[in-house]
């Protein structure tokens, strides 16, 4: 009979200590050990590190915010690509809206909206890098008095300093002349933007205190050449609006002007064919590379207009841009706009 030891300070006997009932207890010991050290040393990427080199762990996680659909349903029998033709900047324009259905189909009086240049460069406008101020201040009067909508915002965030490219584009002067309000970027203006089925921005910096309580959005664009997705027409005006480190999605630009047409669903996009940048786009500044046309298209469905847009106004055949492909994919648009387009010249 094996002797029992007594447990100091107890009363009772203790049983001694198996073989392996030690070597679970070993076991427990050396696993919390090592789930300890994985927690401590595994890289930061690593699923459960506890790791934080660069102290992005103890950041505090951003708010997302999504942004809502702002786009309208086209009046029966409209076109879903507006193109107007005229000597005159304005007239051209309303022939373009009136093409599909006419403004007053997808603004209402008392609504707030948002109308999205592109002022991305400190350029004059006469070297198509930029959005005409002409048509601009044609769009927002037409809004403002014709329409009587409460307020018009104008905003984006160029890469050169807004308030030199929005003075150097004419766009400032525009602005005021028609009544709309000028909204610069600064620190606080960009909010942490979720999109739903978007690959590079799920989840990207916006500069949202302009969208902040707007009922419609609008995008107005230059034509222009792009050194690396081809083309900069209406989809790629949004990227525009990306705060944050935005140069390092150049390395897949197709993707990300795809997901842009996830991130923005405008009510309207307008491309601008007065001044079409041919050549060494998009910063431009030879005007040779400039050519002057007499064209204005306004579409709801933003893949057909940048496929009509580049075949007709860059006036190019060869292959398409491969965003349009993805954002097609992505339920944007359809790129083939054949039946769709009506002209009014």
């Amino acid at each position: 009979m094996s002797e029992r030891r007594r447990e100091p300070g107890h009363g009772g006997l203790k049983e001694p200590l198996t073989r392996r009932a030690f070597t679970r207890w070993l076991a427990g010991v050396l696993g919390i050990g090592a789930t300890a050290s994985y927690l401590a040393l595994a890289p930061e990427e690593w699923p459960f590190s506890r790791a934080d080199p660069t102290g992005r762990r103890r950041q505090p996680r951003p708010r997302l915010s999504s942004l809502r659909d702002y786009r309208v349903t086209p009046p029966a029998g409209a076109a879903a690509l507006g193109v107007g033709r005229d000597t005159n900047e304005a007239t051209r324009l309303r022939k373009a809206l009136d093409a599909v259905g006419g403004l007053g189909r997808y603004v209402k009086s008392g609504e707030i909206v948002l109308v999205k240049p592109n002022a991305a460069f400190d350029r004059s406008p006469h070297l198509g890098a930029t959005t005409n101020p002409a048509i601009l201040e044609e769009l927002i009067r037409m809004l403002l008095v014709d329409h009587r909508v409460a307020e018009v915002r104008v905003a984006d965030n160029p890469i050169e300093s807004p308030a030199d490219c929005f003075a150097k584009s004419g766009m400032t002067a525009a602005v005021d002349r028609a009544g709309a309000r000028l909204m610069l970027p600064d620190a606080n203006a960009f909010r942490w933007i979720k999109t739903s089925g978007a690959r590079l921005i799920e989840s990207w910096p916006v500069f949202f205190r302009p969208l902040r309580g707007v009922d419609k959005v609008i995008g107005i664009a230059p034509v222009k050449d792009h050194n690396l997705c081809r083309a900069s027409l209406g989809m790629k005006n949004w990227y525009g609006l990306l705060g944050g480190r935005r140069n390092q999605l150049h390395q897949d630009i197709h993707e990300v002007v795809s997901d842009l047409s996830l991130m923005i669903r405008p009510t309207l996009t307008i491309v601008d064919g007065g001044r079409v940048l041919m050549r060494n786009g998009p910063t431009g500044g030879d005007p040779s590379d400039v050519k002057l046309g007499k064209v204005v298209t306004v579409g709801s469905d933003p893949v057909a207009l940048d496929t009509w847009c580049y075949k007709h106004l860059l006036e190019r055949s060869d292959e398409l841009p491969a965003y349009l492909a993805k954002a097609e994919a992505k339920g944007s648009g359809r790129m083939d706009y054949r039946g769709r387009v009506r002209e009014i010249t």
